[in-house]
């Protein structure tokens, strides 16, 4: 299925009638200046007329069901349910948006939690991390020094997949959120919910364990 064509009507159908909270665009003029829009004043307008929910819901669908399918292993069809529900929970949540945070990191705080939600109810998963459209995953890793010293072999993105697949859950989230999602220190902390200290313990293990499968994978070739 195409990421870019996901369509979340049915979480919209969960909070409102069809005709009350409809996909309709608007006229052209109206939906250049809602895009022009930032997230959070994207809030304050859906709060006045919840019509305007669409422009963060097209702003972030593909983000967020690419992210839960590089973090759960999930499914397709996972990884839709648990998008609706994403989108569902921020409609319903919106009156209590801190503005002391990011939108965009206030609903991929969301995200993580109902990944966790769903895969506690879940007994089997599989075990196959997705990257779909991440071709330049290699030379995103690349990047980070700590990193390219490993990768100075010519891995090829389905062997880093794979190294990234074999790691612990909460390190390969950490990764993902810093190098793939480009997430600074300070969103990271704001989406987990844990210090920035905690953060940089993180992402330092994580890299660790990376280097570590990734050697190991290279003894094997």
């Amino acid at each position: 299925m195409d990421l870019e064509k996901v369509s979340v009507l049915s979480a919209y159908e969960h909070v409102h009638s069809p005709a009350q909270f409809s996909m309709k665009k608007g006229m052209p003029d109206e939906n250049e200046r809602l895009e022009d829009k930032t997230d959070e004043e994207l809030v304050a307008l859906t709060l006045e007329n919840p019509d305007n929910y669409r422009v963060l819901v097209e702003r972030y669908e593909v983000k967020l069901l690419r992210y839960i399918m590089r973090i759960s292993s999930s499914t397709m069809e996972d990884a839709e349910d648990i998008l609706q529900d994403v989108f569902v929970s921020a409609y319903r949540n919106l009156n209590g948006f801190d503005p002391d945070l990011k939108f965009s990191s206030w609903i991929y705080r969301i995200t993580h939690n109902k990944v966790i939600s769903h895969y506690r109810k879940t007994t089997a998963r599989p075990k196959t991390v997705t990257y779909e459209g991440d071709n330049d995953l290699l030379n995103i890793l690349k990047g980070d020094s700590d990193l390219a010293e490993d990768l100075e072999r010519q891995y090829t993105a389905k062997e880093v997949m794979d190294t990234l697949s074999e790691m612990d859950e909460r390190y390969r989230e950490v990764l993902v959120l810093k190098f793939i999602e480009d997430k600074n220190y300070r969103e990271i902390s704001d989406i987990l919910e844990k210090p920035m200290g905690t953060v940089a313990t993180l992402i330092s293990r994580a890299k660790k364990q990376f280097k570590e499968k990734a050697e190991e994978k290279n003894k094997h070739i």
